[in-house]
């Protein structure tokens, strides 16, 4: 078949030597399966076929193992069996084997089930492929386009002549256009237009490539500062909080619930206080107090810090004000 096929394709080749001199001949290739792969009506179909298939391998396994479990009891009762009774359930036995392997023949063999309802499932898109390949073709000028999943042999492929993206945007294009409104539908023209210029030109092709990339970086960076911003935010409102609940325990002599939660901790891996002896929470008072205090001393270095830097501006300036007159007097 595959000797046939080369034959044929030299002497087409043959046959468009002469044309060829006189332009240049155009090749393309497209690979069916990359494109069912990403048809999402093939998807979903095949993802049902899948289930389907799961539930015929789960039926073989029930059928093996009651097969194994008649074995086993043969096994373990031959020796109290009279010859009649053994030669009956090895009868059994072997008919409930040929009935689960013509079972899993008929489901996966060659012939079998699955193979057709998966030459059943892509003859749709297949048929969907060849006319959006022939449109491509009559449209783009070319002369040949093969199958890459076909039993053609491809050494080497060059990527810049694979449409198979252009088959697949033309697939899901017949399928949005249904549900576009006019204006839609113009946008959508013009967007088309725009990717088959691009297809044309290599060189838009790879400039549109690292456009992409570029927005993609672009848009990654954005989405990581929105990303830290926002858990800076939430560190800045939790240690208000914290601030907040400390003032709030300090002011009405309790705790605030981290203290309690730490102060119960304490609590149940300490030593049981007497009876007579009330528990206290003094030692999460006084560190919520103490922290206050911290808080209240830096505030107040931090405002002596600013008075102190507004007076050596005060100062200078002054200073700079008596200069200028010392100047403009002797001057005059």
């Amino acid at each position: 078949m595959r000797k046939q096929f080369l034959f044929i394709f030299l002497a087409l080749i043959a046959a468009n030597t002469i044309d060829a001199q006189t332009r240049t001949t155009r090749i393309g290739y497209i690979d069916m399966e990359y494109i069912l792969e990403n048809v999402s009506d093939y998807k979903e179909a095949k993802a049902q076929l899948e289930l389907k298939a799961q539930k015929w391998k789960q039926e073989i396994e029930a059928k093996k193992l009651d097969i194994n479990k008649l074995k086993e009891s043969l096994k373990a009762e031959r020796a109290l069996l009279t010859k009649e009774l053994i030669d009956e359930r090895e009868t059994e036995i072997k008919f409930l084997e040929d009935e689960m392997l013509d079972y899993q023949q008929k489901q996966f063999g060659a012939d079998g089930n699955l193979i057709h309802q998966k030459a059943a499932l892509a003859k749709p898109i297949q048929d969907q492929v060849f006319t959006a390949v022939q449109d491509i073709a009559e449209a783009k000028s070319y002369d040949f386009v093969f199958d890459k999943s076909s039993d053609l042999t491809m050494l080497f492929s060059n990527k810049k002549f694979d449409i198979s993206d252009q088959v697949i945007r033309i697939l899901n294009r017949t399928d949005k256009r249904e549900q576009l409104t006019k204006k839609q539908l113009k946008d959508q023209e013009i967007k088309e237009s725009k990717e088959n210029a691009i297809d044309e030109n290599p060189a838009l092709q790879d400039r549109q490539k690292v456009l992409d990339e570029k927005r993609a970086a672009r848009e990654k960076l954005i989405e990581d500062r929105r990303l830290e911003q926002e858990a800076k935010k939430k560190e800045y409102d939790d240690r208000r909080k914290a601030i907040a609940a400390e003032r709030e325990a300090k002011k009405n002599g309790t705790v605030s619930e981290p203290a309690k939660t730490e102060a119960t901790k304490t609590d149940a891996t300490a030593k049981p206080a007497d009876a007579g002896t009330p528990t206290t929470t003094e030692p999460a008072v006084d560190k919520a107090a103490e922290r206050q205090k911290l808080y209240e001393q830096r505030k107040k270095e931090l405002e002596e810090r600013r008075k102190k830097i507004l007076e050596e501006r005060e100062a200078a300036k002054k200073a700079k004000e008596a200069e200028t007159q010392k100047t403009n007097t002797t001057n005059n």
